[in-house]
C-alpha cells in the first residue's frame, strides 16, 4: 500500500466534521502520484459525493478539456480539494472545515511534492494567496519553497458566467512555460545541493 492510498484511507475514516453526516463518500483526491502539476478546488459536489472522485461533474469535463488545450490528461496530474466531503446543498465550505481538512491536503502535496500548484477558486487561493482577490491575481504566479503556486478561477464559474470560460482557457495557457521555469528551478536547487565534484589528482611531470 502507497503512502498516498493509506492517506486516503485516513480521509475516508475521519470523522472531524459534521458533514462526515450527509455525505455518501469522502473524496480525498485522484491522479499520478508523482504529478508535476497539482490542481486544487474548494469542495466534492453532488457528482463526486456519489462516487468518490474529484471534478467529475460539468465542472471536471471542462477541466478535462483545459487540461487537454496543453496536452495533459488527467491521470498525469493530480486533482484534489481544500476539503474532502461534500457540504450540504453545495454550502460554502465553513473555516472550521477548512481547518480539520487542513493535514490532509498539506499531506498530499507533501507525499505528490508536485512542481506547480494551480489553485482553483477563491478558498483554494486563499489558502496559498492570503488576503488576495481572484479577479486581481488569476493568471499570475508565485514560487515559495520550490514550488510554483498559479492562481485560476474555478472551472465552476465559467458554467454560470460564460466570459469566464475563455479567462480560464488563457490562464491555463500559461502552464506550459510555467511547468519548465519550475523544472529549471529544481533543476538549480539539484545542482546546488550536489556534493562538488573531487579535484583531479595533479600529474607530476616526468623529467625523463
Amino acid at each position: 500500500m502507497s503512502a498516498l492510498t493509506d492517506l486516503n484511507t485516513g480521509i475516508a475514516l475521519c470523522r472531524q466534521c459534521e458533514i462526515v453526516n450527509t455525505r455518501t463518500k469522502s473524496v480525498p483526491g485522484e491522479g499520478a502520484e508523482n504529478a508535476e502539476i497539482m490542481f486544487i478546488g474548494e469542495a466534492p459536489g453532488w457528482n463526486e459525493d456519489q462516487q468518490g472522485r474529484p471534478f467529475i461533474g460539468a465542472a471536471g469535463q471542462f477541466l478535462d478539456e483545459l487540461l487537454a488545450s496543453i496536452n495533459l490528461k488527467r491521470a498525469g496530474v493530480y486533482i484534489a480539494n481544500v476539503i474532502k466531503c461534500r457540504p450540504p446543498e453545495n454550502r460554502d465550505p465553513l473555516p472550521t472545515e477548512i481547518a480539520n481538512c487542513q493535514k490532509w491536503l498539506d499531506r498530499q502535496i507533501e507525499l505528490i511534492s508536485p512542481k506547480i500548484i494551480v489553485t482553483l477558486g477563491r478558498y483554494s487561493m486563499a489558502k496559498f494567496f492570503p488576503g488576495k482577490t481572484i479577479s486581481k491575481i488569476h493568471g499570475t504566479s508565485q514560487t515559495q519553497n520550490g514550488i510554483i503556486y498559479f492562481a485560476m478561477y474555478h472551472p465552476a464559474a465559467a458554467l454560470h458566467q460564460g466570459n469566464l470560460r475563455q479567462t480560464l482557457k488563457e490562464d491555463m495557457m500559461k502552464l506550459p512555460p510555467l511547468l519548465a521555469q519550475a523544472k529549471a528551478l529544481k533543476q538549480k536547487a539539484a545542482e546546488a545541493e550536489a556534493p562538488p565534484k573531487p579535484e583531479p589528482p595533479v600529474q607530476q611531470l616526468s623529467m625523463f
